[in-house]
């Protein structure tokens, strides 16, 4: 039985070092397939390119040199012609033509003393004849074209490249100025072509020389590369299981020696950061079992009461005094939100304590607005009109507090529609007068707010029952969303509409951060969560 698992054992590490090597090896393949690739994309766009500008400088030269010949030898040679040439002379002309030093076949066309039609040809390219000629080329050739400002000639020189049986030729025509015979040309481009062919196969052969050093590189590479990387892994495994005093061992200047010290870096400040809040978690601890003694002893027995209260209102014997009745469900009501209480205080007291912290980010105002409505379900009950592109460095978290406040109030105590909108202004604001501010107004249309309730909106615990009959929060809310703003920087004012309705103005600057009087604190500050 003990070799049998022995064996299973044995079996299971061989299958776990194979699997190994499959990963190790699949990462090696991955790195040679990614050079091999970016290597040839590179060599081929840069072959293409290479051979493209490279056709197009030998075939314009070559093309430009036998136009620019043809054109001189048909007005010197074949202009000298009479109006009314011979087959001799046409024949004798288009040799001489031919001889150029470019080297080009000609056939020259003009009508005899009869009116015939008559050919002469320079007699190379096994026998050059107008049926060589595209007929596009001919019909562009022999259209005469209207005389003006910006047209000297009515006709001109025309060229076209073809192939025929597998050889490239350059085929041109034109007709002599002034009138005359008209001329064909017909040049070989086969030597171009051998030319371009070599130089595609040398650009080929450097592609593959190119594939090929690149897997030799990403071989090296990836020897270079997976080595430390398996260390980091290895120290990263050792970390995850609790080791927190795990450190690599750094040598070199390199991206991945800095790499090894980012992590021992890191492994030093979480150790740390472990530590400090293995202590902090002690304290909470004690302040949570005092909290609990102080305000939820109390609360268990108020909930045992209100639960046997509830008892007694749900039996149908009817055994509650229906005078007290409204009381009890009073009691039951309050004792569900005291819960919600308990949350609101543990917020003020950080605010009383001067514990909270702002975790700062750049947002879009509008984004982060209409982020909060949707979270809530409001974006149908709300009119929001902001503008994309409004940017402010805040506290995302506290924003969405103030606005769930402020939006929420509106919509439980004032009246329809409700309608939130964004601007930015150019004066002046915050705590020291500088920077420029983001406005932000939640109107409702309500009954409005008291003249004598306004002073105290945003006291704590204060509820205007007149104005706001039905009212069921605790009377904190609109306190914590000010302590929000002011930690911002910012301020919340509340005041009545002329045509109706509570508004709510939340200013905050755009660049809280600019207003700290020590950044280099406020930097520090930023990531402990409140």
């Amino acid at each position: 039985m003990t070799e049998a698992h022995g064996g299973i054992r044995g079996w299971a590490a061989d299958r776990k070092g194979v699997w190994s090597r499959l990963r190790f090896t699949s990462l090696r393949l991955r790195l040679v397939v990614v050079f091999g690739l970016v290597a040839l994309t590179a060599a081929v766009s840069a072959s293409g390119i290479a051979y493209w500008l490279n056709r197009e400088a030998v075939l314009t030269r070559t093309q430009d040199a036998v136009l620019r010949d043809f054109q001189q030898e048909m007005q010197n040679r074949a202009g000298s012609l009479p109006p009314d040439p011979s087959q001799d002379e046409l024949q004798h002309t288009a040799g001489q033509m031919s001889g150029s030093s470019q080297r080009f076949s000609v056939l020259l066309v003009a009508r005899g003393a009869d009116g015939k039609a008559l050919y002469g040809t320079s007699g190379a390219l096994d026998g050059f004849s107008l049926q060589d000629v595209p007929t596009s080329l001919r019909a562009a050739v022999n259209k005469k074209q209207k005389v003006d400002s910006g047209n000297k000639y009515p006709y001109h020189l025309y060229w076209q490249r073809v192939v025929q049986n597998g050889t490239p030729y350059l085929v041109a025509g034109t007709k002599v100025i002034g009138g005359g015979a008209t001329g064909y040309m017909l040049k070989s481009l086969e030597p171009e072509a051998k030319d371009l062919n070599s130089l595609a196969w040398s650009l080929g052969i450097a592609t593959g020389l190119a594939l090929i050093g690149s897997a030799l590189l990403a071989q090296a590479a990836a020897t270079t590369v997976l080595k430390p990387v398996q260390r980091l892994g290895t120290a990263a495994r050792r970390l995850g299981e609790g080791r927190l005093d795990t450190r690599l061992r750094v040598s070199g200047t390199d991206e991945l020696a800095d790499l090894s010290r980012t992590f021992n870096y890191a492994a030093e400040a979480l150790e740390k950061r472990v530590d400090d809040m293995a202590a902090r978690d002690e304290a909470s601890r004690r302040f949570v079992a005092d909290m609990s003694h102080e305000l939820r002893t109390p609360l268990t027995a108020i909930t045992a009461v209100t639960e046997i209260l509830e008892e007694e209102l749900e039996a149908e014997s009817g055994s509650m005094d229906p005078m007290i009745e409204p009381a009890v469900r009073l009691v039951v009501s309050e004792t569900r939100r005291l819960n919600d209480l308990v949350e609101n205080l543990m917020e003020v007291t950080r605010f009383d304590a001067g514990t909270a912290r702002l975790v700062l980010d750049d947002v879009d105002v509008a984004d982060q607005i209409t982020a909060c409505l949707d979270a809530r379900a409001w974006l149908d009950a709300v009119d929001l009109d902001a503008e994309r592109g409004i940017h402010a460095r805040l506290d995302p978290r506290r924003l969405d507090v103030i606005m769930a406040n402020l939006v929420g109030n509106a919509l439980k105590h004032g009246g329809s529609p409700v309608r939130v909108a964004v601007r930015e202004s150019g004066t002046k604001g915050g705590q020291d007068g500088t920077g420029a501010e983001v406005v932000i107004a939640v109107r409702d249309h309500g009954p409005g707010i008291p003249e004598d309730v306004l002073p105290h909106v945003f006291d704590r615990f204060y509820k205007a029952s007149a104005s706001r009959p039905r009212s069921e929060g605790s009377g904190l809310g609109l306190s914590i969303a000010l302590e929000n703003a002011h930690i911002h920087g910012g301020e919340i004012t509340a005041a009545n509409s002329p045509d109706g309705g509570a508004v709510f103005t939340l200013r905050l600057p755009q660049d809280v951060s600019a207003l700290t009087e020590d950044p280099e604190q406020a930097e520090g500050k930023q990531g402990e969560p409140s």
